[in-house]
């Protein structure tokens, strides 16, 4: 690896594979404080030291909490408009073992379930999922209608399960009930992420997919539609 040309977000090339090296012989939080600051900016921007970092930080990965939620949160970063796609491909083999050790994580039912949850999907290359996923507690997704372009927002959580026009002053109104996806209607990175889901024993955030990759009516003209697919479409990047 050519550090030289590691930079990190404040223009430095050496500071990162110092406290990698520190990293690696203690777990101490201000080393680990620097390390997220310096590769990944507000989980929006991500550099050159950032995809250097990885293979260091995922063979930290099995034994260290921050190694795991920083390899994560650059992998997250990963669909983001940083200039590093070629030093992304590169990590590949990375990634995989990366996929192995969170799918392993997850299998523990770990605290922080959601988070790894998001990471294996980021690491599967499933970004848009892995930024926007809720716990299903109180999540509101804006999709517009595909056949009237009205803006509907979707509910799943402690308020409900519908599809609504949302009101400024009187909230969601004209509620329609989702119609979730049955297990062997679901396909795709859907299905994987309910399967996953199920596997796990996470039960509700498995009902929530399954509201997610449903179909939701249209208040305004009636139309029937598919959540996630409206979502991934409506807030894909441009091309």
């Amino acid at each position: 690896m050519n550090w030289a040309q590691m930079y990190d977000c404040h223009g430095d090339v050496g500071r990162v594979p110092e406290l990698l090296a520190r990293a690696e012989r203690e777990d101490a939080p201000e080393v680990w404080a620097e390390l997220g600051h310096r590769l990944v900016l507000e989980c929006d921007l991500v550099f050159p030291a950032s995809f250097a970092a990885l293979p260091r930080l995922v063979r930290l990965a099995s034994r260290s909490a921050r190694a795991r939620g920083l390899a994560g949160a650059i992998l997250r970063c990963g669909a983001g408009s940083h200039g590093c796609d070629d030093l992304l491909e590169g990590c590949a083999r990375v990634i995989a073992d990366f996929r192995e050790l969170l799918d392993r994580h997850l299998r523990s039912r770990p605290d922080n379930y959601l988070a790894s949850f998001r990471d294996l999907l980021a690491a599967e290359g499933e970004y848009h999922w892995a930024a926007v996923l809720g716990d299903f507690s109180d999540d509101f997704y804006e999709v517009g209608c595909p056949h009237c372009a009205v803006e509907v927002t979707i509910a799943i959580g402690g308020h409900g399960r519908y599809s609504a026009i949302r009101d400024w002053h009187l909230g969601d109104v004209d509620r329609r009930a989702l119609r979730p996806a049955s297990p062997e209607g679901l396909c795709g990175i859907g299905r994987r992420m309910h399967e996953r889901a199920v596997r796990d024993e996470e039960f509700g955030l498995a009902d929530g997919i399954a509201h997610l990759f449903g179909r939701a009516e249209c208040p305004r003209c009636a139309s029937v539609f598919g959540v996630a697919d409206g979502h991934a479409f409506a807030h894909s990047p441009p091309l």
